[in-house]
């Protein structure tokens, strides 16, 4: 008997996140569009995570988490298995930051509240790229999503 409505998984995506909210909002959006979903709720939950070999395709990784930031949590992310597409997500709109971490390496920044369409969008994009393996090669397909003020 065919099972009706059960789509396949499309990738393992990893978020790590402090917000027990946004880990389930996400968790949500993502298993919609097919995804299997591990959660984390510090950077060195995620890179234990890691460790232990777990390998998502892509990683949503908030920016401002205590004890270790998203930023530190990404240079670590490189250094144990760069392999993960890493997509940034932040409440704050700091171009610093947001060069920063691009220059680390993540291929996407997306702005909270975090929008299906836009998450959907970005993680698609993620899966469809090559491996990067030069800085100056990875600038060309970096994504920057901020949500838009009017409705849809």
């Amino acid at each position: 008997m065919a099972c009706v409505g059960h789509n396949p998984v499309k990738a393992e995506v990893l978020v790590v996140d402090d917000s027990p909210e946004i880990q389930r909002y996400l968790r949500a959006l993502l298993e919609l569009d097919s995804y299997r979903v591990q959660t984390a709720s510090s950077g060195r939950e995620g890179l234990q995570i890691l460790r232990r070999g777990y390998a998502p395709e892509v990683v949503l990784l908030d920016v401002q988490m205590p004890n270790m930031d998203g930023l530190e949590t990404l240079r670590r992310i490189q250094k144990l298995c760069p392999s993960p597409k890493v997509i940034m997500c932040s409440g704050e709109d700091d171009p610093k930051k947001i060069r920063e971490a691009l220059s680390l390496g993540a291929h996407a920044y997306l702005l909270k509240p975090i929008q299906h369409l836009y998450l959907s969008a970005a993680i698609e994009r993620c899966l469809n790229q090559g491996s990067v393996k030069q800085p100056e090669e990875r600038v060309g397909c970096q994504l920057f999503v901020v949500p838009s003020l009017s409705p849809l």
